[in-house]
């Protein structure tokens, strides 16, 4: 249980230092890198700026981009930053406990790793970090049908903090194997993503030619080799392949037809899957009833960070009215357009039990390896903490709606 201690020299929680395991690299601690003065992260849009200096355009365009005019993205988080929290004070609020439980899993931070593809593009070794880090600050951490790594591998690493996020994808076949292998490998939690029936267009893709299975081809060089870190660790590594596909990758189709998944899979899969099922890009809902009567224990809601449908409602936006027709005590996830620790305090408040956050982790990775996702979560975890005090809130349940400042008043009294 991570207790915030009543000192105002502490950055973080009580023995939050994630001790990376030889092998992954030479990683210091968060603590020690501000000691020294050494390069860390300092939040998201820190890491974001990193970023953009250390990869190639194109795989930064791959990370960042979005559909369409990619409203939508700045839609999401600036649907954040409308929201205010009315502040009390002279309440006792030492010390804090972050700790929660979803879905019967008990977790030492209210938030998590979002499952993404390809994801080493960003760092070498992204899925090993983020499956190490998870396991050592005891958070979840998914992992997708179209990752670089084998999704046996993340749940060695992550241990039964690993979920398994599935896509459906011709041939059928496949997408089944990838359900037995899950299970096979001891996933507990499956992540169904209904919301790509097709991939939409991502314009910076379309125009710096970036295709999937990656290739690094001749047309951009000059981009690789005036990013000379990026370049030769990925040759050193082996360029990343989305290899829970066939053909160690190559037979992957990023652009096939996802539209097998309907309603009458769903039933299927809830039949086929022993574990816990989460079903993930929920925005409406009537969607968000349905999938509740087909049996899945957690709803998702996403918009797939602006990365599918550039018009639609950012997700915290719709996250109060799916919890208020779904009732208290429905498990939700939320992510798409978190950037911060008041993010995070904001969506629990809304009616998320859980929060996870996809770009700032891969920013935070090709910032500073390690060392740079450390940081962020570390910041993460002490800015909840601090926007929980101002709250007067000392527990994760704590956190409720009546805290939201509507119409200039707050309805907390």
């Amino acid at each position: 249980m991570y207790e915030w201690q009543n000192k105002s020299e502490l950055f973080l929680p009580s023995g939050f230092s994630i001790p990376f395991c030889k092998g992954v690299g030479g990683y210091v601690s968060y603590e020690s890198s501000i000691k020294s003065g050494a390069p860390c992260v300092i939040d998201a849009t820190h890491a974001r700026f990193l970023a953009k200096k250390r990869l190639p355009k194109l795989i930064f365009d791959f990370i960042d981009g979005a559909a369409g005019r990619e409203i939508g993205k700045v839609r999401n988080k600036q649907a954040f930053g409308d929201i205010q929290l009315q502040s009390r004070v002279l309440r006792q609020v030492d010390p804090r406990n972050l700790t929660t439980k979803f879905i019967d899993q008990s977790f030492q931070l209210p938030f998590g790793i979002a499952p993404m593809g390809m994801c080493n593009l960003s760092h070498p070794k992204a899925d090993q970090i983020m499956g190490q880090v998870a396991k050592t600050a005891q958070i979840p951490v998914g992992l997708s049908s179209a990752a670089s790594s084998r999704l046996e591998d993340m749940r060695k690493w992550a241990g039964t903090y690993a979920w398994f996020q599935l896509y459906v994808t011709p041939p059928l076949d496949h997408t089944l194997s990838l359900v037995r292998r899950a299970q096979n490998a001891g996933y507990s939690t499956l992540v169904f993503t209904v919301d790509v029936p097709q991939v939409s267009r991502r314009l910076r893709d379309v125009a710096n030619g970036f295709k999937m299975p990656f290739r690094m081809r001749s047309k951009q060089f000059f981009d690789f080799a005036t990013h000379p870190r990026w370049s030769l660790a990925t040759l050193a590594n082996g360029v990343p392949k989305p290899l829970n596909f066939p053909d160690n990758g190559d037979g992957f189709d990023r652009d096939a037809s996802r539209a097998l998944a309907d309603w009458e899979f769903l039933k299927r899969l809830r039949e086929l899957w022993p574990g816990k099922l989460v079903v993930k890009g929920i925005t409406s809902v009537p969607d968000a009833l349905q999938v509740q009567e087909c049996g899945a224990d957690a709803i998702y809601i996403s918009t797939h960070g602006g990365r599918q449908l550039d018009s639609a409602p950012a997700s915290i936006a719709v996250l109060p009215l799916i919890r208020q027709a779904l009732g208290p005590d429905y498990p939700l996830l939320i992510d798409s357009g978190v950037r911060n620790g008041e993010d995070i305090v904001k969506a629990l408040v809304c009616g998320a039990n859980m929060v996870m956050l996809g770009r700032p982790v891969l920013y935070a990775l090709a910032a500073d390896g390690a060392r740079g996702l450390d940081a962020l979560f570390s910041g993460l975890a002490y800015d909840v903490s601090a926007a929980m005090a101002q709250l007067g809130a000392r527990n994760i349940s704590d956190l409720t709606p009546a805290m939201i400042v509507k119409n200039n008043h707050a309805l907390l009294d």
